[in-house]
């Protein structure tokens, strides 16, 4: 059974500008692969996703090609850095137009987003790690992904101290030991997905 992944990083930098968040999802990309799961990248700041819920928003909006990245993956995973104790502005945007999936439904009456999974990451020099996941895992959740146990990974450096993620001459054991954990369970779990997914509940 082949696995599809789709890393969506939401730093404000755009490419090729060094990136904390950037780096923790090329990592978790990396364990996914061991696992023989296809993955794709996409830093979402260097698309034009334009403000909105909708699907298509016109004329010049990225998002419709990356929603159909989406909707082809088994897997997603949600990178963002911390600021002012929040997740980007990018990952907001980012879960804004997935909003539109909600009106969303399979040939079964499922939302279509059902037996996809989710991951969420998050890198910052402040507190905020915990609340950014339960954002992003709660608005993942009610659009229909299923997240895995302990699903969630973050590096939280110092307060006020210059030291950023990428800066690290190695991956904290902690932190590696947490994508492990993370990346183990949402393959397990979207290959019991794959195989029965979830009922229509008519």
């Amino acid at each position: 059974m082949t696995l599809t992944a789709l890393a969506i990083s939401c730093t404000l930098k755009p490419s090729p500008e060094a990136s904390s968040s950037e780096l923790m999802s090329w990592q978790l990309e990396k364990q996914l692969a061991e696992y023989g799961v296809d993955c794709e990248h996409v830093r979402a700041v260097d698309h034009q996703i334009l403000p909105g819920v909708d699907k298509d928003m016109g004329d010049g909006d990225a998002w419709l090609a990356l929603r159909e990245k989406v909707l082809a993956a088994d897997i997603v995973v949600l990178v963002t850095p911390t600021w002012l104790g929040q997740p980007s502005s990018v990952a907001q945007r980012v879960l804004e137009r997935l909003d539109a999936e909600l009106a969303e439904t399979d040939a079964e009456g499922r939302p279509i987003l059902f037996d996809k999974v989710a991951l969420a990451a998050v890198v910052g020099n402040e507190d905020g790690a915990h609340h950014i996941i339960a954002v992003l895992f709660q608005a993942l959740n009610d659009i229909g992904f299923t997240v895995p146990a302990q699903g969630g990974v973050y590096w939280n450096g110092e307060a006020m101290h210059k030291t950023d993620y990428k800066d690290l001459p190695q991956t904290p054991e902690k932190v590696a030991s947490s994508m492990k954990t993370a990346v183990g369970g949402a393959v397990h779990l979207a290959r019991m997905l794959k195989q029965q997914g979830y009922p229509s509940g008519a």
